[in-house]
Formats: C-alpha cells, sequence, structure tokens
C-alpha cells in the first residue's frame, strides 16, 4: 500500500481514540468562545443604554437608540464574515495549522479590549466597543472554516459527522455560559447594591456598578480562548492536507503516526508524489463550477436563510422576552436587575432547548444523515414560528390590561406557551440545519478547496445573520406587539424557503 493510501485507510479507520477527543476540545473551545463572544453582547445591550442614554428630564430608564442597538449587536457579524472570507482563504494557501493561532489571538485581545472600551461620551464609548467588537468579529470569523475543516481531515469515516458536530455543539455550550456568566455577575452587584442602599430610585438611576458588569461579562470571553491558545499550537498540520496540498506524504504518515499511535508505512521513493493525482482545476474554474458550483450554491442558500432565522431568534431575546411577559418591564426594576432577568431567561432556553438541539444532531447524524436532520429541522421552525407569529398577541395578553401599582401591564396572556413554542424553535434550529450547515461544507469540498469553500458558506450565512441584527432587529426594537409578530411571522417564510433549498 502506498503511503498516501496508507495515511487515509488508517484516518478512515481509526477507531475514536484520546487524540479524537482531544481534537474536539481544542476545536470546540474555540466554538464555545465564539459563541459566547457573539451572544453575551444580547444580555448587556439595555444596560449600555441605560447607562449612556439616560435622559433625567424623560422620567424614563434609557435605551439604546435604534440604529446604535444594531451596530453594537451586529458588528461583530460583519467582521466575522470577513474573517470567514480571509482566513477561509488563507487556511488553503498556507495551512490550517499555521492559521488556527493567528485567529485565537485575535480573539483574545479583542475581547479584553471590547471591555475596556474607552471614552467619556456615550458616542466615544459606543464607538470604541463597535471597533473591537469587528475585530473580535474578524477572529471569530476565521474560527468557522479552520475548526470545522481540522475536525473533518481528523476525523475517521464512520463518525465524522458526529466528531464535527460535537465541535460545533459547543456553541450551544457557549450560549448557555454567556447567560450564566451574566446572571452571576448581575447577582453579585445586585447583592452589594441592597447592601449598600444609597440609590434615591432606584428604577431610574443609573449606578456606576453597572458599567463594570457589562465589561466583566465582555471581558470573560477572552479566558477559554487563552487556555486552548497552548494546545492550538501543538496540533500537528492534517494529513490530508499535508498529503493532497502540500504532496508531502512521508511528513503526513508521520504526523498521522504520532497521533495514532500506530506505524504507517512510509515509501521514500514516493513520498512526495501522490497515489491519485490531485485535480489541477482552479477555483471558480469551468471545472470547479460543473463540479462543484451546484454544492456552493446549495450550502450557501441554506446557510444564509438558516442565519437570517437563528441570530434574529438570539439577538432580538431582550425584546422578545419582556414583551412576551416573560422578563418584566425595564419600568419595574433597575438596570443590573434586568440584566440579571434577562439573562436568567436565555440561561433557561438555552439550558433546555437550544443545548440539547445540538446533541441531538451530534448522537444521530450519523444514524439518518445530514439532508433528514436539516430537512426536518427547517419544516419544524417554519412551523412554530407560523404558530407563535400567527398567536402572538393572544400570547402576549394584549386584549388584557390590568394595573399593577402605578405600572400600566399586559397580562393575562400565556407566556409559558410563548417560550415552550420559542424553545421548541430553537431545539429544531440546533438539531437541524444550524449544525448541518456548518458540517456539510467540511465534507463536501476537495482538501484544495475545503476551508474556502466552507468560509465563502459561513460568510453567506453571516449575510444573512447581519440581515437579522440591521433589519428583523429593527422591529423588535421598537417595544410593539406589531413589530414582533410581522418579524417572527417573516422568519418563518424564510425557514420554508430554506426547506426547499435544502
Amino acid at each position: 500500500m502506498g503511503t498516501t493510501e496508507g495515511v487515509f485507510s488508517a484516518l478512515d479507520n481509526a477507531k475514536a481514540q484520546n487524540y479524537h477527543l482531544k481534537a474536539i476540545v481544542i476545536a470546540g473551545m474555540g466554538f464555545f468562545t465564539d459563541a459566547y463572544d457573539l451572544f453575551c453582547i444580547t444580555a448587556v445591550a439595555k444596560l449600555i443604554g441605560r447607562l449612556y442614554y439616560f435622559d433625567p428630564a424623560s422620567h424614563k430608564p434609557g435605551k439604546l437608540p435604534t440604529q446604535v442597538n444594531n451596530a453594537i449587536t451586529g458588528v461583530a457579524l460583519c467582521g466575522t464574515l470577513a474573517g470567514q472570507l480571509f482566513f477561509g482563504w488563507l487556511g488553503d494557501k498556507l495551512g490550517r495549522k499555521k492559521v488556527y493561532g493567528l485567529t485565537l489571538a485575535i480573539m483574545v485581545g479583542c475581547a479584553l479590549a471590547s471591555g475596556l472600551s474607552f471614552g467619556s461620551t456615550s458616542k466615544s464609548v459606543v464607538s470604541t466597543l463597535c471597533f473591537f467588537r469587528f475585530w473580535l468579529g474578524f477572529g471569530i470569523g476565521g474560527d468557522y472554516p479552520l475548526s470545522a475543516v481540522i475536525m473533518s481531515e481528523y476525523a475517521n469515516q464512520k463518525t465524522r459527522g458526529g466528531f464535527v458536530a460535537a465541535v460545533f455543539a459547543m456553541q450551544g455550550v457557549g450560549i448557555l455560559v454567556a447567560g450564566a456568566v451574566a446572571m452571576f455577575v448581575s447577582k453579585l452587584f445586585l447583592a452589594f447594591y441592597h447592601a449598600v442602599d444609597f440609590q434615591t430610585d432606584p428604577v431610574l438611576s443609573t449606578q456606576p456598578e453597572g458599567d463594570l458588569v457589562w465589561r466583566i461579562v465582555l471581558m470573560f470571553g477572552a479566558i477559554p480562548a487563552a487556555l486552548t491558545f497552548y494546545w492550538r499550537m501543538k496540533m500537528p498540520e492534517t494529513a490530508r492536507y499535508t498529503a493532497l496540498v502540500e504532496g508531502n506524504h512521508k511528513k503526513a504518515a508521520l504526523d498521522m503516526a504520532k497521533v495514532l499511535q500506530k506505524d504507517i508505512l512510509i515509501e521514500e521513493s514516493n513520498s512526495r508524489i501522490s497515489v491519485n493525482p490531485t485535480p489541477t482545476y482552479g477555483f471558480l474554474s469551468s471545472e470547479f463550477i460543473e463540479r462543484h458550483g451546484f454544492h456552493l450554491l446549495g450550502t450557501t442558500s441554506t446557510w444564509f436563510l438558516l442565519d437570517i432565522a437563528f441570530y434574529s431568534l438570539q439577538l432580538t431575546q431582550k425584546d422578545v422576552y419582556p414583551a412576551s411577559g416573560l422578563v418584566h418591564k425595564a419600568t419595574t426594576m433597575n438596570a443590573i436587575e434586568e440584566v440579571y432577568q434577562l439573562s436568567k431567561a436565555m440561561f433557561v432556553v438555552a439550558f433546555f432547548a437550544t443545548v440539547p438541539g445540538y446533541w441531538f444532531t451530534v448522537y444521530f447524524i450519523d444514524k439518518i444523515g445530514r439532508y433528514k436532520i436539516q430537512l426536518g429541522g427547517f419544516l419544524m421552525m417554519s412551523i412554530f414560528m407560523a404558530i407563535l407569529g400567527y398567536n402572538y398577541g393572544n400570547f402576549r395578553g394584549e386584549k388584557y390590561k390590568c394595573q399593577s401599582g402605578s405600572v400600566k401591564e399586559y397580562c393575562g396572556g400565556n407566556p409559558m406557551m410563548f417560550a415552550i413554542l420559542f424553545g421548541l424553535t430553537l431545539f429544531f434550529a440546533n438539531f437541524g440545519p444550524n449544525s448541518t450547515t456548518f458540517i456539510v461544507p467540511a465534507e463536501l469540498f476537495p482538501a484544495r478547496f475545503r476551508s474556502t469553500c466552507h468560509g465563502i458558506s459561513a460568510a453567506a450565512g453571516k449575510a444573512g445573520a447581519i440581515i437579522g441584527a440591521f433589519v428583523v432587529q429593527s422591529y423588535t426594537n421598537e417595544d410593539s406587539s406589531g413589530g414582533i409578530k410581522k418579524a417572527i411571522m417573516a422568519l418563518s417564510v424564510v425557514n420554508l424557503a430554506g426547506f426547499f433549498c435544502t
């Protein structure tokens, strides 16, 4: 057996062992950090508004202007799109390993810098925050194609889908921990706030301690990334890249012999000659378009449609939960209490719906396949969001206004049913297209173009996420039932389009 055949046979037939688990943890911690950094902003965005856009004359809690809110939550997505395209291309040019550490270093530095955003006015603080979050997103963007491709190229044939899905499932853990950290930090500050009660108006006041809350929450994202940096640098280049792109089969065999802890036949005479020569056609050439153009159209279109819905759901939780009755309105509590209530709702939904969806995919993907999971996920998302949107007014309790002290609230609705349907939508997003759109591009394309094509597919997804952040969120930020209802109904149609594009 030739060197290339021996290496690939050893990789494809290797039983799950320690190095697979180690690769999942190393790549997965990157995705944990990605999700934490992208979604922790949801828990603290309202706090930033109350701190920096408070107008004493209005006698209402401060609120981020719609465009500023969209910028704070969406600018990281713009950076992510750019990073996915750039690092995806660079991963095919320089190799997976050479680029992998750079993305992590960017993430660590910019997560810390985001929490240190400086300035004496609201404009300067928000501007520096947006600047650092753009570059944070740029680093996160590089992690998408590189983590997916590295795990795919390390994995064996039988359980490859489950391994890649396990890496992506760490996104769910990152979302869960984002809620947990925001909840823990705000609870600590609340304990201090009540112990040292110096506020004359706890609802309208913007206690200076709140400025530390959002900064600590954002800066925490640097810790898990920094902890895995050393191990990322110790990972060898993937054997498939070394053999198929660099053409160095001897080095590929030696690298894999170390991680597999078994000897792989090395033939000196053909150590730089492919047994099956790598195709010579270029990226986006007519032959590439003929062979893979339809595949690339499929991966980009479905990821684009999925992320419009998925990121809209994740980023608008801060607006949807209060409007639906799951969280009290801002006019009933102080700024830090609002962070605690929002992050608690985020944590509960993530724990019972978001995270289980990811791990259902890990368990079932190699049993029932990518195609059925993606079809079923899109369809169920569309159905649940249609029900949620159509009945939104009833769930919110629009028809039943009641008086609670001096505050007029909606009551008599069914926030529990709203939570169940919202949770089921997130469950089937993750036991569905949110996972499969990440996995399929890492398997579908040749090694020479794999990172680039995954980066393009992921960037198409982030283009959809940007629509969610800057368009859909504009409707939900208006605090009106009509805007949220229209947004949910529109997203149901988007999911149905994803079903047909699959």
